[in-house]
């Protein structure tokens, strides 16, 4: 008795010795499905092996010990926290506007008696190397104690084991350009260090870091920085514990910690936390939700491996269909000897179930294998180290039966074919006729009809961008199933061309079902260059329009407000030696208080400037009275009005500590200010100013009143109460230059006499220069380096223009749709090849020249390409429209909430539409034009000897 397993064992085998007959077709179809496989399956295995367990990240972050505790300063009160996330907590007392505790608290009433501590402390430091000065961490902590086992990796040398030696991490000496057996010295001290050993951080492989014992480096430079009267760094302290006892810092300890002021991260409590209704701080902070994030993720993850799925039922499905009819006197036979359709249907499934297998074997094997063989490589790139080398089998599994789906589904639509024909039809070769579906062309005209309304709707009615992007999925599969028909159009065409492209167009029409899938898959890949090239270059625009320069195109400057500026002397020379400047104009700051005081520092002792705006230059949007705030009595209609006055942009920032300079008249010529009236004020010691907003009075007797902060810890206090600032108030004559002077974010200039007449301190801020031409990558790469050398925080620029990093999207954009086209119709291409062959020797026996054949070839192959390019760009433009009109709807929105609420100073939202023509000519032209050529270039011209067959 025959059964569907002996049907199905008899199918597969024929399958198999088909495939295996015609390897190059076999070979084809299977290289389109692995690879896909093999890149899925090395993207599982990398992200598993990177996903480290509890456990393991517990041994990486506080090593052998039971738990790592730290006081987060705040005077010891008690907490309570999360207890699988140290760094979430809060207080258990609500203080208010009650002063808080001060101290630290007490680390030995937090632990339990009898408990071993090892200090864990870092800062970051400046460290001198061969290349100049790096900012570095450097940690002390005692790595050599088996409490702190897991933390480091040593990889050569040893760890430190006295004061004077240190361990560096590979990555700081490649930076560095030291090596082990170097001498280290940190800036300001001199005390010299012996690097004796490197080692790397297991999740941080590209970090810079130094290890030294407790009490080596960080106490004597704080005492070095003290001596110098230069701002201290502040050092991240925690403590590794061991407890006694078996079981570990259990949740009881972590609420006793707690209790004390200090947060605990647990190796029990984290593998073995305690119930979320025993946890206090749940009960008035529940942890965030984050399952919309990962239900949007893995519908992008579906949506990414539908679509994948579909271009390769696509391009492998006109092969199989190709198969099918060259094996059709087989399945003739198969039909001949009794077998019914489902048996055909049965074979022509069982090479798609063939190959597939195959697919998913290979694909998957050499995915382990490239993953595993390329381990360090992995590493490396995503900058940490593997837990292990996990393989979950379920998950490859299921990756690879999207390989043995992608091609039985592949291969549905031929097998239906093939299993309609006559067995007369089969045994005698003949094709017959058979006409379009006319219900396919409906369908399709439909889906582009509700996938453009539903595109629409999402632009004009709803927030959610996903709807555009559905809508524009539902019309692109419907330009898919219009494929056929709109194939049969083109082929009007061909009356007006010449022998060969005639030819080439009627082929294509005459076999749709080779045709069309390869047209639809080019349609695919093109459509979502298009889009997202549309969407780029309109974003593009957009931001090219908001764009502020900060200098005039090819100034540069360099600034820092670290230390006094006592790094400015030798930012300013880095920058003339490496470019070729051609006017360099230096700048001071003024400084409120300590010379030492950063820009903005909220320390005791340090101030800041604010102009004392006239009242008739404020805002009538916001009161600059003792209280400030918004005015909200004002009805939204006068808001709008009022937000387009100029004494409400968005640049009426009143604090000028960084937009006061001091400097000459080189300055406003470095700027491209030609104003020799401010020239001449400032010769005569007044106050240059580029804002209207600040001066008060008229003619020759303007003044700009600066409004002084001398300590800004007094000054957050005074507010904190409620109280006015203590603040004195300085009036200097002032010059206003002419509206419309765009001053790069300059809001006062004054000479260094000037400032000093004021008695207002000053230390070295930066400086602007002319260069003779735009500084090229290589005179950037070299003044980077200059800079860079210092240490600190040197904040240089360039002014180049606005530049965009989409040229670079589009043309990786263009080549992957390049790549594609060219892969579809070089693949119809070739099936059209073998195909057609009776028609090929048919040609050159009525004497056909042998060009011919190469000619014919390249033609079908560009029909295709421009087939699909001409059909991508119409689908293609949907929803990038739909998704630019849902942003300026949204951006509009926005802007009139903010104008309700009283936020002035922004414009109408511009939010373009525009035309990547550059994309679309390259695409229309060159693919096409490029693929027909390839394709005639690898394609033979000579006459193949044709073989009678046999009966």
């Amino acid at each position: 008795m025959t059964t569907w397993y002996h049907s199905w064992r008899v199918a597969l085998r024929i399958a198999r010795r088909d495939a295996w007959r015609f390897k190059g077709r076999s070979f084809l179809v299977l290289a389109m499905i692995a690879l896909p496989i093999l890149g899925v399956s090395a993207l599982d295995l990398t992200l598993r092996s990177a996903q480290l367990t509890p456990a393991e990240t517990l041994t990486r972050d506080i090593g052998a010990a039971d738990v790592r505790v730290k006081d987060p300063d705040l005077g010891g009160v008690p907490l309570m926290q999360d207890p699988t996330d140290p760094l979430s907590y809060t207080t258990v007392k609500d203080y208010g506007d009650q002063p808080w505790p001060s101290g630290p608290g007490n680390l030995a009433k937090a632990l339990p008696s009898g408990s071993r501590t090892l200090t864990d402390s870092s800062a970051q430091v400046s460290l001198r190397t061969t290349h100049g000065i790096l900012d570095t961490e450097v940690r002390e902590l005692t790595a050599k104690d088996p409490m702190a086992k897991g933390i480091l990796r040593p990889v050569s040398g040893r760890l430190p084991a006295s004061p004077h030696e240190v361990a560096a991490t590979t990555h700081f000496l490649k930076v560095s350009g030291l090596k082990v057996g170097s001498e280290l010295r940190a800036r300001d001290l001199a005390t010299t260090y012996r690097i004796v050993g490197s080692y790397e951080l297991p999740s941080g492989l590209k970090t810079d870091q130094v290890n030294a014992l407790p009490g080596a480096l960080l106490k004597p430079l704080a005492k070095a920085l003290a001596a110098k009267g230069l701002p201290p760094f502040t050092a991240d302290t925690s403590h590794l514990v061991s407890v006694p006892g078996t079981a570990g810092f259990t949740w009881n300890m972590m609420r006793a910690a707690n209790a004390h002021g200090f947060t605990a991260e647990s190796r029990t409590v984290t593998l073995h936390p305690p119930a979320h209704a025993d946890v206090p701080y749940f009960k008035h902070n529940e942890p965030m939700d984050s399952g919309d994030d990962t239900s949007t993720l893995a519908t992008v993850a579906a949506t990414i491996v539908g679509l994948a799925m579909l271009e390769i039922c696509l391009l492998a499905g006109p092969a199989f269909a190709v198969g099918a009819r060259r094996s059709r006197r087989q399945l003739g036979l198969v039909g001949a000897n009794g077998g019914d359709r489902r048996h055909i249907r049965a074979i022509v499934l069982g090479g798609g179930v063939v190959i597939g297998v195959a697919s998913a074997v290979i694909g998957t094997v050499i995915g382990l294998i490239l993953t595993f063989a390329l381990r360090p490589v992995l590493e490396e790139m995503i900058g940490k180290r593997f837990g292990g080398f996990t393989v979950r089998p379920a998950e490859l599994i299921g990756i690879a039966a999207l390989a043995v789906l992608t091609g039985v589904l592949a291969a549905i639509m031929p097998a239906i074919t093939a299993s309609r024909q006559s067995v007369l039809a089969s045994l005698t070769g003949r094709r017959g006729v058979r006409r379009s579906s006319r219900v396919l062309p409906v369908l399709g005209l439909v889906a582009v009809a509700c996938g453009a309304v539903i595109a629409v709707y999402g632009s004009t009615v709803s927030d959610s961008s996903l709807i555009v992007v559905g809508g524009s999925a539902v019309a692109e599969l419907g330009f898919v199933a219009l494929t056929p028909a709109l194939v049969g159009l083109f082929g009007r065409t061909g009356r007006w061309l010449p022998l060969s492209p005639r030819l080439a167009l009627r082929d294509s029409v005459r076999n749709r079902g080779r045709t069309a899938p390869a047209v639809a898959a080019v349609l695919a890949a093109v459509a979502g260059t298009v889009a997202v090239s549309m969407y780029s270059a309109s974003s593009d625009a957009e931001q090219r329009a908001s764009y502020e320069p900060k200098l005039p195109y090819g100034a540069v400057s360099v600034m820092t407000t670290e230390d006094g500026g006592r790094d400015v002397p030798a930012a300013r020379t880095a920058v003339v030696k490496s470019l070729p400047v051609r006017l360099r104009a230096d700048v001071d700051r003024i400084q409120i208080g300590r010379r030492s005081c950063d820009l903005y520092s909220s320390d005791s002792g340090c101030g800041h400037a604010e102009i004392d705006v006239p009242k008739a230059n404020q805002c009538p949007l916001w009161s600059y009275g003792d209280s400030g705030g918004a005015t909200p009595e004002l009805p939204v209609s006068q808001q709008a009005k009022l937000a387009k006055d100029p004494r409400c942009s968005d640049d009426a920032d009143s604090d000028v500590t960084q937009g006061l300079l001091v400097g000459d008249a080189t300055v406003m010529k470095v700027l491209g200010i030609d104003d020799p009236a401010a020239e001449q004020a400032l010769k005569a010691g007044k106050v240059v100013s580029f804002d209207k907003r600040n001066v008060s009075g008229t003619g020759g007797h303007t003044s700009v009143s600066l409004r002084l902060y001398t300590d800004a810890a007094k000054e957050q206090a005074a507010l904190d109460k409620g109280k006015i600032p203590e603040s004195t108030v300085t009036t200097l004559p002032a010059h206003e230059v002419a509206a419309g002077t765009k001053s790069y974010g300059v809001q006062l200039l004054m000479t260094p006499a000037t400032a000093k007449a004021a008695h207002l301190g000053t230390v070295p801020y930066g400086a602007y220069y002319t260069t003779g031409s735009l500084p090229t990558s290589a005179q950037e790469q070299k003044v980077d380096a200059a800079v860079a050398n210092l240490g600190g925080r040197i904040e240089l620029h360039v002014e180049k223009g606005y530049t965009s990093d989409n040229g670079i999207v589009l043309l990786a954009l263009g080549l992957f749709a390049g790549l594609i086209t060219v892969g579809a119709a070089g693949i119809a291409t070739g099936l059209a090849q073998t195909d057609a062959e009776a028609d090929l020797k048919t040609l050159a026996a009525v004497g056909a020249p042998d060009r011919v054949r190469r000619t014919l070839s390249g033609f079908q192959c560009g029909v295709v390409a421009a087939m699909g390019v001409v059909l991508g760009s119409l689908a293609g433009v949907l929803p990038s429209i739909g998704l630019r009109l849902s942003e300026r709807r949204a951006a509009l929105t926005a802007y009139k909430h903010n104008l309700a609420q009283g936020v002035t100073g922004e414009s109408l939202p511009h939010v373009s539409i525009v035309v990547p023509w550059g994309t679309l000519v390259a695409l229309l032209i060159a693919v096409p034009l490029g693929a027909a050529l390839l394709a005639a270039a690898v394609t033979r011209s000579q006459r193949a000897l044709s073989r009678r067959a046999t009966a």
